[in-house]
């Protein structure tokens, strides 16, 4: 059993709740904004994560700094959802007929992502923790 594999697992899936917490507190921060901006409405965006393979016998003999095993960030996407449309007539940039363009992003949906990401960042931190434990526990037999 390699401790240190073990441990690069975990941080490497706390890693990638972080970044996909990042991306998730954007799309909070942008729920309301009305304005296109220099790329026009803002989109929610979404954060693709991807296992990181285990090369198997082949794993071993790759050098000592290569990853087996784990998660990593492939990208950060932008959803191709139509932008929530709300009628607001007085609103200062609603169309013609009234109804203001707002980025498509459900408040509701970020929280519930959050909170999944929240769970699964403690779960690793968790794991991370146990590993430590048993590898100075280990330590302590062998002295």
């Amino acid at each position: 059993m390699d401790l240190f594999r073990a441990l690069g697992v975990s941080a490497s899936g706390l890693s990638a709740q972080r970044a996909r917490m990042d991306v998730i507190s954007e799309n909070l921060a942008n729920s309301e904004t009305t304005g296109p901006g220099p790329t026009g409405l803002y989109r929610r965006k979404l954060t693709l994560l991807e296992p990181i393979r285990s090369l198997g016998f082949a794993g071993f003999l790759a050098p000592g700094d290569a990853p087996t095993g784990g998660v990593r960030v492939r990208g950060v996407v932008q959803s191709q959802d139509p932008p929530r449309r709300i009628h607001q007539p007085e609103h200062p940039q609603a169309g013609p007929d009234g109804y203001v363009e707002l980025p498509n992003v459900n408040p509701l949906v970020e929280m519930l992502d959050m909170l999944a990401a929240t769970r699964a960042y403690e779960a690793n931190a968790t794991a991370f923790q146990a590993t430590k434990s048993l590898a100075t526990k280990l330590l302590e037999l062998l002295r």
